[in-house]
């Protein structure tokens, strides 16, 4: 089973960024992590950053012409984005929503994601454990709706 694992803006710079937000994982070392865990999964995981809307509007628009799952962390568009919204609602395979930190326990504005309403489930607050989990979910759903992960 094909996996997008997509990341917003900024997420490029973990390890750098914000360390005691988010942590000192690196975007390279997520990667790894990523489709590392996804082979134990026997998922076929694809991860992608982008700081260009447009680009991930397009990887959105892949996913749904493929069927493809997805794990998204959308980073600053969850807040205000409704072009990242409206193309997660065209995906017809389950959509995790992560993020790193725990959004609720931030600034006011990150407390409401627009990309939740039309999410299979969101995970927050775990750092990039939350990737990890977000795959593993999507595993055993695969495996329980008799699909091949």
């Amino acid at each position: 089973m094909r996996v997008y694992v997509l990341n917003g803006p900024n997420l490029g710079r973990l390890g750098t960024r914000q360390v005691d937000v988010y942590g000192m994982t690196s975007y390279a070392d997520l990667v790894s992590m990523c489709v590392e865990t996804g082979q134990e999964l026997g998922l076929d995981v694809v991860v992608r950053q982008t700081d260009a809307e447009h680009e991930l509007l397009g990887w959105l628009h892949e996913a749904a012409d493929e069927g493809a799952a997805v794990v998204l962390n959308p980073a600053a568009w969850s807040h205000y984005s409704i072009a990242v919204r409206d193309a997660c609602a065209m995906l017809r395979a389950p959509l995790v929503e992560v993020h790193i930190s725990n959004i609720h326990a931030r600034e006011e504005f990150r407390h409401h994601s627009v990309v939740s309403a039309v999410a299979t489930g969101v995970i927050c607050g775990l750092g990039v454990d939350g990737y990890r989990l977000a795959l593993r979910h999507l595993a055993s759903r695969a495996a329980v709706e008799g699909r091949s992960a």
